[in-house]
């Protein structure tokens, strides 16, 4: 199913969707803040894609941009806040809050 997926920058390069076969199937949002930081905000995917590892390979490409900018990462989105929980290749790029 999801053998031949593409990862595109949106051309606002407010995040990324994933393209299988001329579709979006997935997609994830973020808005820079400040010079420093991003906040994603939303991640979703195709029904027919869920299960593919489609939502945790957006989350690599934000993260991967977010490390190319020096930057680091909010994830207001619950699934990527899962995912940041769920896998140490993100430890770098989380933001964690101290209260």
């Amino acid at each position: 199913m999801a053998r031949d997926i593409k990862y595109n920058l949106f051309s606002d390069g407010q995040g990324f969707y994933a393209e299988c076969d001329g579709r979006n199937v997935g997609e994830i949002t973020f808005v820079r803040v400040g010079i420093d930081k991003f906040i994603i905000e939303h991640t979703a995917v195709h029904d027919d894609y869920r299960n593919s590892g489609i939502g945790l390979n957006l989350v690599r490409r934000v993260c991967d941009l977010a490390r190319s900018q020096n930057r680091k990462i909010i994830a207001l989105c619950p699934f990527a806040g899962a995912m940041f929980g769920r896998y140490s290749e993100f430890d770098d790029v989380r933001l964690l809050h101290a209260k």
